[in-house]
């Protein structure tokens, strides 16, 4: 079967499309193996790529954590059956043909969810339930601003804060994304790539600042956003692709504010967790209350030009690879 691996650390020329021998068809005790349709491009695997994670694993690798497809073949212990359709948050070696994993990392997909949403659903949309469930639970009123509001996460968060009533300020790179933030429910949108954008925040709240600011943006908008929460705001900070923002003072923190640091795994650290919060997920697809928007679609042969595309900032949406 073919894989995409990379041969060493360094940009996204190190990626290959390589053939890779097939899983066995008989699967060890509470294993499964997978045909997968899509599998899910993320930050992480970037991350990855560039040397900040998986650095005790050889080169060279097969790259990817999430996906959707079909079960093949099933180990002894195994309550799934061969033909059902999963999914998967993390699952390394995911960018490939057929994937062999835990049956305690899968969740049933269902009839009215396709492959390709599901795929699209799993990293982002559980990253985004905790952010806003968990990790700050948005309340009825609430005003929140959303960095990337236009990328996966940021759609799929700016839903989920809508549908618990919460207000948001979008924050863009560009123009031509303003239509994508506001179509997902965004209040206001504020286009900006410097920075420079709590005056506009402060503006939009009467001078008060938000309740919670969304930030993955890297080092530019630390500062802007602590400058945009109002008295005992929350700033969940996420993403370490692009950064941490350095040594910080404690005592420098202004307005009681609190600062945390999101990861989306503290959402999951069960099989029923997992479970229980991507049903949700697919259950918000299937009413209608959640959508999710699909900005690229690419073969496994052009996984490279996704992550430059990704790293460009230039996208909307989920970039998923088609095997």
């Amino acid at each position: 079967m073919q894989a995409v691996v990379m041969t060493g650390t360094g940009s996204a020329d190190v990626l290959e499309l390589v053939d890779v021998p097939e899983p066995p068809s008989a699967p060890g005790p509470g294993e499964v193996v997978v045909r997968i349709a899509a599998a899910g491009v993320n930050f992480m695997d970037i991350g990855v790529r560039q040397g900040m994670a998986w650095t005790e694993m050889p080169n060279p690798k097969i790259l990817g954590v999430e996906g959707a497809g079909r079960i093949v073949a099933v180990g002894p212990g195994v309550a799934m059956a061969v033909g059902q359709r999963v999914a998967w948050v993390y699952a390394p070696g995911s960018y490939a043909g057929k994937i062999v994993l835990p049956a305690a990392a899968l969740v049933e997909v269902p009839d009215d969810v396709d492959d390709r949403t599901a795929a699209a659903i799993m990293m982002q949309g559980l990253t985004a339930s905790h952010f806003a469930t968990d990790f700050h639970p948005v309340q009825a009123g609430e005003v929140a601003l959303v960095h990337a509001a236009a990328g996966g996460l940021g759609l799929l968060l700016t839903q989920i804060i809508k549908l618990r009533g919460g207000k948001v300020i979008g924050r863009v790179s560009s123009a031509d994304k303003v239509a994508i933030a506001r179509e997902a429910g965004a209040d206001h949108v504020i286009v900006d790539t410097q920075g420079d954008f709590a005056s506009q925040v402060l503006a939009l709240t009467d001078g008060e600042g938000v309740h919670v600011v969304y930030d993955g943006s890297g080092p530019t908008t630390f500062q802007g956003s602590i400058d945009s929460l109002r008295r005992s705001g929350t700033l969940c900070w996420y993403g370490p692709v692009l950064g941490g923002p350095g040594p910080l003072d404690i005592m420098s923190l202004p307005r009681s504010i609190k600062l945390g640091y999101a990861v989306f795994s503290d959402h999951i650290p069960s099989p029923e967790l997992l479970r229980e919060h991507a049903g949700r997920l697919f259950d918000w697809v299937v009413s209608g209350d959640l959508k999710v928007r699909i900005g690229g679609i690419y073969p496994l042969a052009k996984a490279a030009q996704a992550h430059r595309d990704m790293e460009s900032r230039a996208t909307t949406g989920k970039l998923l690879l088609i095997p």
